[in-house]
């Protein structure tokens, strides 16, 4: 380690800026952001400078740098243009022992910007010791996936406890364990969820439980995310932060393991995958595992392909525990119409070809069809889920019910995976397309004009059937 990583504070302290662009302007912010007296020396400031003067109140002088302008500050910064006028200034706060930082010259810097991720008091600082800013600036941005923004949140909130938990727990073991539990439990997803009146009472008891030694049983809770169609780059902050924390994870067909690899490690993993008439578990029992799951004290995860509102049955599974009383939170995911057809280059709607867009399924209840002649619609596309092994009957369905058989559709076979496929043509050839190309499940059917785009729109690299 090359440098001696420190948080410094220097709220209300006087920290020199020297220059007026766009590098001294970041570096006035990050220390006026931090509470610092900050004074911009500069003859001539740009745009962004005058703006960030204006907003936070900066002192701004414009005379020739002197000692006296480094006499008490805590930190000076080099920003300006002119290297000469740099390296004088690195000369002045050596000859005052303040530590400097020149820009992009790293070897009159005492101290070095890292790439910063700011949750609102939860701070992480990345640092290549100057050698590869990009690098660091890169690295921040997993960061910025792994660190959700109401972390800030749940500090400050942790932070009006500490005193009184601190009273309450004299052991430091078991004062540990207290707040890794509210750290991972459901007083921390009370506060992510802006809940903050019952994340105050579940404290409360937690604290009083903990202070005589009474901790009862864990509670259980029950959290329905959805995965999206497939690209695990596509999954919400809160689902990748929940997938972390669960014990025991219900997954389906759909979940690829690009996705299962980001569950918790040590979770309990149970498949309870469905495909049409041929279901691992009926809806009714996995219902029935998750009340039992959670009423067992488990943090389980209900894994979910698409979005769980969107023909996923996740309304069916809340109605089960909120019968019993279990907590649940729902996590919305990219829905597979909206994943697969991007991805596949064919805008839902358009102002030249829709200007509606209906969801509906393959085959409903007892293996109902689906109204075609409400669907039927000028200026509207309609997205099939589920209708593949039903496609010759659907497309006979729409045709006999008036529909164009000269209407494009297109099938978007595993979209937005890397072996995704897709196929075009019209209502009344697709089914005979789909099955030269062999296509198969999970797939998606698109009908209307809005697929004639397809060829000219399509960005991400996919096999044509």
């Amino acid at each position: 380690m090359d440098l001696l990583p420190l948080f410094m504070a220097v709220k209300d302290r006087p920290v020199l800026v020297v220059g007026g662009g766009k590098a001294a302007a970041r570096k006035a912010e990050l220390a006026s952001r931090a509470g610092a007296a900050v004074t911009v020396l500069a003859p001539e400031i740009s745009g962004d400078m005058a703006t960030l003067i204006a907003e936070r109140k900066l002192s701004h002088v414009t005379h020739e740098v002197t000692r006296e302008d480094l006499d008490g500050c805590v930190l000076a910064y080099g920003a300006s243009d002119d290297e000469a006028l740099n390296e004088k200034v690195h000369a002045l706060a050596e000859a005052c022992g303040v530590p400097v930082n020149i820009v992009d010259r790293p070897e009159l810097c005492q101290f070095i910007m890292p790439a910063i991720l700011d949750r609102d008091g939860v701070v992480v600082a990345v640092s290549s010791g100057g050698d590869a800013p990009l690098l660091t600036r890169m690295m921040k941005a997993r960061f910025e996936t792994l660190v959700p923004a109401a972390y800030g949140r749940l500090a400050r909130f942790a932070g009006r406890w500490r005193d009184r938990v601190g009273k309450a727990i004299r052991d430091g073991d078991r004062r540990r364990r207290f707040w890794e539990e509210a750290f991972e439990g459901t007083v921390a997803e009370l506060v992510f969820a802006g809940r903050d009146s019952e994340a105050e009472h579940a404290m409360q008891a937690q604290l009083e439980a903990a202070a005589k030694g009474t901790e009862g049983p864990p509670r259980g809770e029950v959290w329905l995310v959805g995965a999206g169609p497939g690209d695990p780059d596509l999954l919400t902050f809160r689902a990748l932060r929940l997938m972390q924390q669960a014990e025991v994870v219900l997954y389906d067909r759909l979940i690829g393991d690009g996705i299962m690899n980001l569950v918790r490690r040590d979770a309990e993993r149970i498949y309870v995958g469905k495909s049409p008439k041929n279901h691992t578990m009926a809806q009714e029992d996995i219902s029935a595992l998750l009340v039992r799951l959670a009423s067992e004290g488990k943090r389980v995860l209900r894994l979910k392909g698409g979005d769980p509102f969107i023909f996923g049955r996740g309304g069916e599974e809340i109605e089960a525990l909120a019968a019993r009383g279990i907590p649940f939170q729902v996590v919305p995911g990219v829905t597979a119409a909206n994943g697969c057809a991007a991805y596949a280059g064919i805008p839902l709607t358009h102002r030249d070809h829709a200007q509606a867009c209906v969801f509906v399924t393959g085959h409903g209840q007892e293996d109902q069809a689906p109204d075609w002649q409400a669907l039927i619609q000028p200026g509207q596309t309609i997205v099939v889920y589920m209708g593949l092994s039903a496609l010759p009957e659907l497309a006979a369905g729409y045709i006999a019910a008036g529909g164009d058989p000269n209407m494009p559709a297109a099938i978007v076979e595993k979209g937005t995976r890397p072996d995704q496929r897709v196929i075009a043509g019209t209502i009344a050839d697709l089914p005979a397309r789909q099955e030269a190309a062999n296509l198969g499940q999970p797939s998606l059917i698109i009908i209307g004009t809005v697929v004639t785009l397809q060829g000219e729109l399509a960005w991400f690299e996919t096999a044509q059937g």
